[in-house]
């Protein structure tokens, strides 16, 4: 197995791989602004593009320099002054700026689709650890993978389709066991892995909330089909 194939390996926990990824790639971009670019003249750039990024990734980071006593509020509000400033501009002049593509999302939604693509090219190999893991792809990457093995490798498609039902199952079933544990008459507690099918089975049909999560959820109200197509 090559080096991204054993990058995806070690992503298969509890939950979906690719959601774990992206949210860690996204946790990284934004301390790596955060650290080294908040004087760099093209990322501020992006940032009054976007009137200061969308709405998910302004507030991730604010939340990561609150975190990180290293870092604190000092970049974000250096960065928000000179967007707020050449907002309140505009609107004196009489115009209202238009607000940019978030660039964090751009980037999380490329690192997305590399990332879904060569869990596709490397599907012989992994697919036998994804089955011995704790993890369940969620509605969304599961279905741009399966998508995406369709066309390339059929076979392996339906062995994924047969394997992701099977998770299923098991995590309905332990979330219905959960829930009987809270009847009076329940002699036992909850299970540890009882207890983490409700955040799973959340995450499964609606994935980990990172910047390409929120942006697509957008983007399909009205549409059919899958979005990515």
């Amino acid at each position: 197995m090559d080096l991204i194939g054993m990058y995806l390996r070690d992503a298969m926990g509890d939950g979906c791989p690719v959601c774990r990824i992206l949210r860690k790639y996204e946790e990284s971009e934004i301390e790596t602004i955060l650290y080294e670019h908040v004087n760099d003249p093209g990322v501020r750039e992006k940032f009054r593009e976007s009137l200061g990024l969308c709405t998910h990734h302004a507030w991730k980071t604010l939340r990561e320099a609150y975190s990180d006593p290293l870092l604190g509020p000092l970049g974000v509000a250096i960065i928000y002054l000179s967007i707020l400033s050449e907002y309140v501009a505009s609107l004196e002049r009489g115009r209202t700026p238009e607000e940019g593509e978030c660039f964090l999302c751009r980037l999380v939604e490329e690192k997305e689709t590399s990332t879904v693509e060569a869990f596709a090219e490397r599907i012989e190999e992994l697919l036998p650890e994804y089955r011995n893991s704790e993890s369940i792809l969620c509605r969304r990457h599961y279905e741009m993978l399966v998508s995406i093995l369709q066309r390339t490798n059929p076979q392996a498609a339906r062995r994924l389709e047969s394997l992701q039902l099977e998770k299923l199952r098991v995590l309905e079933k332990r979330l219905g066991s959960f829930i009987d544990k809270f009847d009076y008459r329940a002699r036992e507690k909850p299970t540890k892995e009882e207890i983490s099918s409700l955040p799973l089975a959340i995450e499964a049909l609606k994935g980990l909330e990172t910047g390409v999560t929120v942006r697509k959820r957008g983007k399909e109200k009205g549409r059919r089909g899958f979005p990515w197509r």
